[in-house]
């Protein structure tokens, strides 16, 4: 088979890896301004392109006539069993080129339910999925009543962003219609929600012929979006499996998956636990794996890699192609955070239940496995405590992502 992987971003390499070592052929499309930057496994990798910037002058945003007829030439000498964007700002370019090409997988239509917020929530709402109240920025009389109608505060969301990218949270009418201004045309890829309290969660899949064959749920020690904005250390750790908690949430899981109809690949979702009634909330939903790490945090509690598993969907053309995995059932607690030094010095965390350490710029990051959750949990918020007080720096959120 020949795979087509799309990659704005710099990502996916245990994807292409896996795909390699499969047997088929791997080809890569990348943006040029990575190509001296990027590490690719060019050992994996048959064939690589560069998309130049697009007419926004932004490095990582492609001319889609551009892309359609670079596809298009490539065709004339490959054919594409499949197409795969590897980021999450790739995923509605790859279904436009299956249209295009009339390549198996979703289409456009689905795909919006991973990407466009909106979508999502109309989606869910419409299969009775429970939602935090929302509305389209789009009809200002209808602004007015939901503002009326749902008390301040509110989110303001861009509906094809990623993670918590240009989210604001909006404390009152005046200064939602002052950010409306500034938005100018830009308004309707806008939604405003219900600002919810809660606990945030995420459950991570892995889906073959529309049955979902793996799915582990994990809590966020403080909301991504407070993070972002506010600054401190992001953390994430598995939870106690046979919790009530943990089985609402792969119950929920579930409900999306089917009522969004992905029928095969990886997913990446978001609940909000109410802080008044204790109600899971769905967030949002994505047909990608998760970022910041949190394939490594997975990996390090189950041995299952997300990426691996999704290069072994794609290429599996029947049930007997993709055997289940068996995932360990360990523990493990997963630490990011910017840091004022260049290299940070991580040698000081030496417990040995850390498996992993970011190796990168101005970054700490560290995974912690245990059998048992409490231990998790005890140096998740020792080693949190440290790195906020020893190594911690803050930098503005982005309305932009960048790479």
């Amino acid at each position: 088979m020949t795979i087509l992987c799309l990659a704005s971003y710099e990502k996916g390499q245990r994807f292409l890896i896996e795909c390699k070592r499969l047997g088929a052929t791997v080809l890569l499309v990348t943006s040029l301004s990575l190509k001296d930057k990027a590490k690719w496994p060019l050992e994996s990798i048959d064939e690589i392109f560069y998309m130049p910037n697009g007419v926004s002058g932004d490095a990582h945003q492609w001319d889609r006539d551009d892309l359609v007829n670079a596809i298009s030439h490539l065709g004339r000498t490959h054919v594409f069993d499949r197409i795969v964007g590897l980021d999450d700002f790739d995923v509605e370019t790859a279904a436009m080129l299956r249209e295009h090409m009339r390549t198996p997988g979703s289409g456009e239509s689905t795909a919006r339910y991973y990407r466009d917020k909106l979508a999502m929530r109309v989606k869910a709402l419409e299969s009775g999925i429970a939602v935090p109240d929302f509305i389209h920025v789009l009809n200002y009389d209808r602004l007015r009543e939901f503002m009326d109608r749902v008390p301040a505060p509110w989110v303001l969301k861009p509906r094809s962003m990623a993670g918590a990218i240009g989210i604001k949270k909006v404390h009152n009418a005046e200064e939602l219609w002052r950010l409306l201004d500034e938005l100018g045309d830009m308004q309707s890829h806008y939604l405003l929600e219900r600002f919810v309290p809660g606990d945030i969660f995420h459950v991570d899949s892995v889906v073959f012929d529309c049955e979902i064959r793996f799915a582990l749920a994990s809590g966020y020690g403080r909301p991504p979006m407070e993070v972002a904005q506010k600054g401190g250390v992001f953390t994430s750790r598995v939870l106690d499996r046979k919790s009530q908690t943990a089985r609402k949430l792969i119950a929920a899981n579930a409900r999306v998956m089917k009522a969004f109809g992905l029928a095969r690949g990886v997913s990446h979702t978001e609940f909000i636990r109410a802080e008044d009634d204790g109600r899971i909330c769905f967030l949002e939903t994505s047909s990608r794996v998760g970022g910041a790490h949190v394939s490594d945090l997975i990996e390090a509690a189950t041995g299952v890699n997300p990426w691996t598993e999704w290069a072994r969907v794609e290429l599996a053309e029947t049930a007997r192609d993709y055997p289940d995995p068996r995932p360990r059932e360990d523990y493990a607690g997963l630490l990011v955070s910017l840091a004022r030094r260049q290299y940070p010095d991580l040698s000081g965390f030496a417990d040995p239940e850390v498996v992993w350490r970011m190796n990168e710029e101005y970054h700490v990051g560290l995974i912690v496995r245990s059998p048992e959750l409490a231990r998790v949990e005890e140096l998740l918020a020792a080693y949190t405590e440290r790195v906020q007080k020893d190594f911690w720096a803050y930098a503005p959120p982005k309305d932009r992502p960048s790479h």
